[in-house]
């Protein structure tokens, strides 16, 4: 699909938190069916929200990471957990944010997140040993 299609802040975004591989793999991989929905979440998720100047990429990152975990959302959750190598977020404040889901979302939702971000973390740091 041709970048022209996506709004540029968004697309400029999105691609600086989750990475330039990840978004190429979104967009190659969409369809008629499902590009408008790309261009959507490019356009409203990453245009219009992640490019505000009220909080910082690292901040919205934990609170993404949070509302994700809360969700059950595993396979967006790894791609944050990813992200936060691009958003400046630490494990430390990751491992905070899940205590926070486990008071406030329940032990079974945090439980799931850990195991996530645990092996996300783990996978990261082998990559960097190569």
């Amino acid at each position: 699909m041709a970048d022209d299609q996506f709004d540029p802040a968004g697309i400029a975004i999105r691609r600086r938190v989750l990475g330039k591989n990840h978004v190429k793999r979104a967009i190659d991989a969409a369809t008629d069916f499902d590009l408008e929905f790309q261009q959507f979440i490019t356009r409203y998720a990453w245009g219009a929200i992640w490019t505000r100047p009220g909080l910082e990429p690292r901040t919205r990152s934990l609170l993404t990471i949070a509302m994700l975990a809360t969700l059950g959302r595993e396979d967006e959750l790894r791609a944050h957990i990813r992200a936060t190598a691009n958003t400046g977020a630490t494990p430390a404040e990751v491992k905070e944010v899940l205590l926070q889901v486990a008071v406030y979302a329940g032990v079974p939702a945090a439980n799931a997140a850990f195991r996530i971000a645990k092996a996300t973390f783990e996978e990261i740091a082998r990559s960097a040993e190569r």
